[in-house]
Parts: structure tokens; sequence; C-alpha cells
């Protein structure tokens, strides 16, 4: 998969690692992920934790078969950010045939929680 004019591309966010059931990505902290008062848009944490989610159940299905589509998200934004770039971590707490759900924990350079997040992925036969 490219990130090249997509999403992933316009918010910086970087694919650090895919294993089974869990993935690692990273985002900075700029002016394309701040909201107009200087902070990490909670938006910007809910694209990244839908990637990351998004990347882990590609890994887990056969694309020759099935693609996945995310079909519910919810985030608690926990911590403020101005700067500096962000980690989300994903795993795997349901794999199922035809939904994933994912724990998404995105934290700052000391490991602070900055957000949690939830999101459901649908997996789709194709047609």
């Amino acid at each position: 998969m490219h990130a090249k004019g997509t999403l992933l591309e316009a918010l910086g966010i970087e694919i650090v690692s895919i294993g089974k059931g869990e993935v690692v990505a990273t985002m900075p902290v700029n002016e394309r992920t701040r909201q107009p008062f200087g902070y990490l848009h909670g938006g910007a944490s809910v694209a990244l934790a839908e990637t990351v989610a998004s990347y882990g159940s590609v890994a887990l299905i056969n694309l020759d078969t099935h693609t996945c589509f995310g079909l519910e998200i919810n985030a608690n934004h926990i911590k403020a950010k101005k700067d500096g770039i962000v980690t989300a971590r994903a795993k795997t707490i349901h794999q199922g045939r035809t939904t994933m759900v994912w724990e998404i924990k995105i934290v700052d350079e000391k490991e602070q929680l900055l957000c949690v997040s939830r999101c459901t992925v649908a997996v789709v036969e194709k047609k």
C-alpha cells in the first residue's frame, strides 16, 4: 500500500511496523495536524487511530478475496499536545470473520497517554 496522494501523506502519518494483530505508526504535531488554537486536532488523532486499525486489518485478511472498511470509531482525548511527534499503537482485541475490533493508544514522546480509541473494522467479501 502506498501513502502518496492520501490522507496519510497529508497528515504526515508514517507506518513504523505491522505485525500480526499489532501496528505502530507516528504522526507529527504541526500546522497540518493542529486545530486553530494550536493543539493537536482530535480529528487528526482519530484519523491516525483508524489508519493503524485499517492497516492491521489488511494484514490479517486475504486481499484477493476480501477488503475492509472502518465501521465505527470512538476516541477519548485525554491530554493536549502542541508540537512534536505522537505514536499510535494498535492491538486487535477481536478478530472475527466479518469484523475486527482494535484498541488504539496514542502517546507522546514521554509515553504519556494522549488519546485512547476503539475502532471496529468490517471485513467484506469482494464481488
